[in-house]
Parts: structure tokens; sequence; C-alpha cells
């Protein structure tokens, strides 16, 4: 890999931890109300799964798993990222790991959960990278085996986040979405049409998820960006 890639990288990274290289922030300060909502919204009971999906592709649902997984590990919590994204995986450039093995060596048994989880700089996050990009992501994200590894990763885990997928683009992430105990959509002001975020909630609550809330990014209030959440009930 060249200096220049590296550095380019790099510069992407910090960029989208914004929660770890600037805690202090507006943004991470709404990363944190975004985590907030998400726990009041489990009052009733027992909240470890926690998918992030959008309704198309460039809406920053990747970002915004990665900063919420940092908020909650920021808690002390013991957090694990996990990049169901086995079409067009990011996580691994984010936190800088190898992505030679991951959760699709986990689901063909090519490896076993410990060995494919990797430790980051962020005290108390893991992540499981996508590895190799399989023929069949939907195939095997609906699986008895990623039940059970599911099951693995909860009792490892107090969170465990999911990147997944836009949900217009492929079924995965509705296929994934009535495993975990919450479901949260990204959507970016001025890019995201009503009708595809409609179409993508509709999608998601047929497959049984269970939508937490909305997260609108890219929303412009002077000179700063800011992410907003908001519920659904």
């Amino acid at each position: 890999m060249s200096r220049k890639l590296r550095k380019s990288i790099g510069d992407l990274t910090h960029r989208s931890l914004i929660t770890h290289n600037n805690p202090m922030s507006p943004i991470s300060e709404q990363y944190r109300t975004i985590r907030t909502n998400i726990q009041f919204s489990s009052v009733d009971g027992e909240f470890k799964t926690l998918m992030v999906t959008s309704a198309g592709p460039s809406e920053g649902k990747s970002t915004t798993a990665a900063n919420i997984a940092v908020v909650f590990a920021q808690q002390g919590k013991s957090v694990l990222l996990v990049d169901a994204d086995l079409r067009k995986p990011t996580v691994h450039y984010t936190f800088q790991v190898s992505n030679i093995f991951g959760l699709t060596n986990v689901l063909t048994r090519q490896k076993s959960l410990k060995e494919a989880i990797q430790p980051t700089n962020v005290p108390d996050l893991d992540v499981l990278p996508s590895g190799p990009i399989p023929p069949n992501p939907s195939e095997l994200l609906n699986s008895k085996t990623m039940d059970a590894v599911l099951e693995e990763m909860i009792a490892e885990y107090d969170y465990i986040i999911f990147d997944t997928p836009p949900v217009l683009a492929v079924t995965d992430a509705q296929v994934l979405s009535h495993r975990c105990d919450g479901t949260l959509l990204v959507v970016t002001s001025g890019r995201t049409g009503k009708d595809p975020a409609v179409k993508a909630k509709e999608l998601l609550q047929t497959a049984g998820a269970k939508i937490v809330g909305v997260v609108l990014n890219g929303k412009e209030m002077g000179k700063q960006s800011y992410y907003y959440y908001y519920g659904t009930k």
C-alpha cells in the first residue's frame, strides 16, 4: 500500500470516528444522544443487539454504526461491531484492521468466532470484519449457523452492533433485522427521498424488525452538520 493511500485511509478514519478522535465535538454529543434514546427504547426488556441500515447507498449508515459502537464502549460496556455488509464492507478500513478473516469465515466454519474477532484502539470495542466477499450473502445471514454465532456473541458482549447493506438494494438487512433487538434506519438530508425511506421502513417492518428510530444526518445548522435521532413511537 502506498504512503499516499495509507494517509488517505488514515484521514478518512479520523473523520469517520469522530466520537473517538474528538469526543467533545457537537456531533459526538449527538451520537451520545442517539445512544441514550436507544437505551430508553428498551426499558421494557433486555437490549443487546442493534442493526444499523439505510434505504440506499452513501447514506452514512457505516459511519453511524461505527460511532454508535464507540459511544456504547465509552460507557465501559463490552461492544462488538460486526460488518454484516458482505457485499461492500468498510469496517476494516474504518478501524484499520485486517479483513483476511471475518464473519464469512465463521459462518462457513473455517474460523471460530474468537479467532476472527479483532481488538481496536477504542477500549472495550472489538470488531468482526466481513471477511472474504461470498457468492451468497443472504443465505449465510439467514442460516442456522448465523443463529448459533449470534447466541455466542450475546454471551460474550454487552452490545452487538451490526452494519448491514442498504434495505432497498438487497435482502440482507431484512434477513438479519428480525434477529436483532432493534433496528436503526439512517437517512441523509437532501439525499434520501421520502418514498425510498417509507419503502425501507415498510420492508423492515414486514420482515419483523423492531425499528427503534431514524437517524437524520447531514442536516446543516449554520456552520455545523449534526445528527438527529427520531424515535418511532
